[in-house]
């Protein structure tokens, strides 16, 4: 079980750095373009965000039952790394997805729902960029 949740996050990464692209693409050309906010638009939010939650909850599991990195010495940079800050940035930035998601769900105004999913779904790409163990890639 440990292996396949390892694996199910660690591939989910590189869809969820797809979605988040073509979303903040998506809301950039919409709200400079002028564009309608479509279906596709909101697919591609909604889906974004959805793999967002599925990868907190493998890497929830992973961390609470299958870490050693709960026990490890904070002095250590790499137990540091696994410990504190990738689940702080990852959470963070399933938040800051979330948020994004949510105030343009509740807006009926195209360009607001583009400038929310833009601003919101930016930050979430840069925190994960920040958490992602680039030195395991």
């Amino acid at each position: 079980m440990y292996t396949f949740l390892l694996h199910l996050h660690s591939g989910l990464r590189w869809l969820i750095l797809v979605a988040v692209v073509i979303a903040i693409l998506k809301s950039l050309i919409g709200l400079f373009g002028g564009g309608e906010y479509k279906k596709f638009d909101k697919i591609v939010a909604v889906a974004f965000v959805g793999m967002m939650h599925l990868q907190l909850l493998t890497g929830l599991i992973l961390y609470f039952i299958y870490s050693p990195y709960i026990t490890y010495n904070m002095g250590d940079a790499v137990s540091r790394f696994w410990s504190v800050e990738h689940i702080a940035l990852m959470v963070f930035a399933v938040a800051a997805a979330q948020v994004g998601r949510s105030i343009s769900k509740k807006t009926q105004d195209a360009q607001v729902k583009f400038r929310f999913q833009a601003i919101f779904f930016t930050i979430s790409l840069v925190l994960m960029v920040l958490g992602i163990p680039w030195n395991r890639v």
